[in-house]
């Protein structure tokens, strides 16, 4: 077998690994689903009728803006899984398993790699949640089928660079605790962006970080695909912040893991 050969074996197993620690523990996996959706019946029964009005004035209310912050919500739900991913990297760096790991034969990119796919297939599982919940809500999206699998694309390359960037966190951290902390802008920022409500109705400052941080083109792309609003240069800012966001992600973390043999 080629050294290739050996990495994507090795990478199975570690992705394997993850998954029973998944199934082993699914209270993580119910929290990581549980805190959009929380979110989403909240700002949709609780504040959609008024936020609803504002957007549509009286053509508006609830059926209007749980169709607007829905693609928010899933994209919130990327935050909560890359906070679940920092978490399971820093229990494996202080709980000493990596030390073992790297006295055995297996490709040490293996490691963080079954992190990353086993986060990426938990990410996939709790879109799959958040939007059946959304469409019991009364989320009506517009995509057709090739429009949705564009939408399936962009929240893979967001998830991606950002499950590396909590990877990173994750290795970074010297605890557990402070690993459960350090991706908890992550959640904040789709508050402060057009999640929620149009970047328009923001005080000037707020305004601008909003429309400069990534969150804001990532929900305008995901609301274009699935409600047919225009687009516009938002899909090219969204790929540009993936992939500058997975690359320094990957390097961080790659630095760090060679840096760390042992907690």
């Amino acid at each position: 077998m080629s050294t290739l050969s050996y990495a994507a074996s090795d990478s199975a197993t570690m992705l394997r690994r993850n998954l029973r620690h998944m199934l082993r523990y699914p209270s993580m996996t119910l929290m990581l689903v549980g805190l959009p959706v929380i979110f989403l019946l909240l700002f949709v029964y609780v504040f959609g009728g008024t936020l609803g009005a504002g957007l549509g004035g009286e053509s508006g209310g609830r059926g209007a803006y749980v169709n607007y912050v829905a693609p928010g919500i899933i994209l919130l739900t990327v935050a909560a899984v890359a906070q679940g991913t920092a978490v399971s990297v820093a229990v494996d760096m202080t709980e000493g398993i990596i030390a073992r790991f790297r006295t055995m034969a297996i490709s040490r990119a293996s490691v963080l790699t079954g992190h990353v796919l086993g986060s990426m297939i938990q990410a996939m599982l709790s879109f799959a949640v958040v939007i059946g919940v959304a469409l019991l809500t009364g989320f009506r999206p517009t995509a057709a089928p090739l429009a949705w699998m564009a939408a399936i694309g962009v929240l893979a390359m967001i998830t991606f660079a950002l499950i590396w960037l909590s990877v990173a966190f994750g290795l970074a951290a010297k605890t557990v605790e402070a690993a459960s902390n350090s991706p908890m802008f992550l959640i904040l920022l789709p508050f402060l962006g057009s999640g929620f409500v149009p970047t328009r109705s923001m005080p000037t400052g707020l305004r601008w970080f909003a429309e400069y941080q990534p969150f804001t083109p990532a929900t305008e792309t995901l609301r274009g695909l699935l409600m047919g609003t225009p687009i516009g240069n938002n899909a090219i800012i969204t790929i540009a912040w993936s992939a500058g966001i997975a690359l320094l992600a990957y390097l961080w973390a790659k630095r760090l893991f060679k840096r760390d043999p042992v907690r």
